[in-house]
């Protein structure tokens, strides 16, 4: 009885609750809510200005009036847009575990069914582009999980509330004329254009400006399409590549094993001096027999190590993360076939945050090491800029891995 008695004054307590919390839903509503849409109301009338300011540049590239006064009436910032992390999760998180989000075996399977499917199609973009169709396919199974993930945000919304923020100074002012463009040329419906929360489009996740440079047709004469045609967009991937400076005599990069007696003297050799070394592919085999080449050690002489070409860097232009390159050049070997990585990677990695890293390239600028952007973003450059300053303060083993120990030794 008394447990029936407490179950019946606990149901009228929530009841209260539910009567109460319904009470001041109404009250701020009825208060507030004019408030808040009259906010919502002012940022888009400021909004609407700003936008009005871009309508020098538009015409200038060409875009009419009738096109822009459609494109702009009514646009609002899209909400909670600002508040989202403007930071990409390959610059965030450790190599080992991008990577390993990045190739996984579905993926990987995914990718080497599309490889046969797409045989034919898929030989024909790489003769014509000189990109292995598995680097091409690899970028669109990370960017959209093969066309399955194009996200459904209306791009010029998007593109206009991170132009009017000031994200990024004015690149997005720019994508935002350049989506124009893509208006007034008829490359695309207004109601198509839909993508990601930061503005990039379709299978392969250009940005208007991208699209406008490299997308391309895999057949006939329309209007590229890298919403709903895979094959347009695998060929508008590898054509980015191909005008981004891809080299077909080379890979992107390979695994190697380092000989053991290995002094970290060198970072940018041929790879004739690299086989000279006594460095092996690991998977067996030979070096390439020439060109440049880079060691990248992502996780420091503890782990994996791997001689990477210019073609690295290409990668890293269609997005600028280490990592980022790293997952899709082993990704696309996967697809092809070819092994992953043998070496384990460490247990524990002191990762560096952002803030830590702009510090590191700060402090490597003022000693002489490092010529480059303090943007947090560690590439080629601030590797050998940790390499050199290694080196000079004859740590061993200097591989160019930035850690808490080389800052703390750079603070000093």
């Amino acid at each position: 009885m008394r447990q029936g008695f407490g179950n019946a004054r606990a149901s009228r307590r929530d009841t209260f609750k539910t009567l109460l919390a319904v009470f001041l839903l109404f009250v701020l509503t009825a208060f507030f809510g004019p408030f808040a849409a009259a906010q919502e109301s002012a940022a888009g009338s400021d909004l609407g200005h700003f936008l009005q300011r871009l309508w020098p540049a538009a015409q200038d590239a060409g875009v009419s009036r009738e096109i822009f006064d459609s494109a702009v009436a009514g646009l609002t910032p899209e909400p909670g847009l600002l508040r989202r992390p403007q930071a990409q999760a390959e610059f965030t998180i450790s190599i080992p575990s991008y990577v390993a989000g990045a190739v996984t075996p579905a993926r990987v399977a995914q990718g080497r069914a599309l490889a046969s499917s797409l045989a034919e199609p898929l030989a024909t973009i790489e003769q014509r582009s000189g990109v292995p169709s598995e680097i091409a396919l690899a970028i669109l199974g990370v960017e959209s999980n093969f066309g399955s993930a194009t996200g459904g945000a209306d791009t010029l919304r998007v593109l206009a509330t991170l132009a009017y923020a000031g994200h990024r100074g004015a690149i997005f002012s720019d994508e935002f004329v350049a989506a124009l463009v893509m208006l007034q040329r008829g490359d695309v419906t207004r109601a198509r254009l839909r993508g990601s929360w930061a503005g990039a489009m379709g299978q392969p996740q250009f940005l208007p400006s991208a699209y406008l440079k490299y997308a391309t047709r895999y057949e006939g004469d329309a209007a590229p399409d890298i919403w709903t045609n895979r094959l347009d967009s695998l060929a508008s991937v590898a054509n980015f590549l191909k005008f981004s400076g891809w080299d077909p005599r080379l890979p992107w990069g390979l695994e190697v094993v380092l000989p053991k007696d290995f002094d970290y003297a060198a970072f940018d050799l041929d790879f004739t001096q690299w086989r000279a070394l006594g460095l092996e592919p690991a998977e067996g085999g030979t070096l390439p027999a020439s060109g440049p080449a880079s060691l990248y050690l992502p996780a420091g002489a503890a782990g994996p190590a791997f001689l990477i070409t210019d073609n690295f860097e290409v990668i890293r232009k269609y997005n600028t993360s280490d990592a980022y390159a790293l997952a899709i050049g082993l990704l696309a070997d996967r697809i092809a076939g070819r092994r992953a990585p043998i070496a384990p990677w460490p247990k524990k990695i002191a990762a560096l945050s952002t803030a830590d890293y702009k510090e590191l390239q700060s402090l490597l600028t003022a000693r002489g090491f490092y010529r480059g952007a303090i943007d947090g973003k560690l590439g080629r450059t601030s590797r050998n800029a940790v390499h050199a300053f290694q080196l000079s303060e004859g740590v061993q083993p200097a591989d160019g891995f930035a850690t808490k120990e080389v800052l703390a030794r750079l603070r000093r």
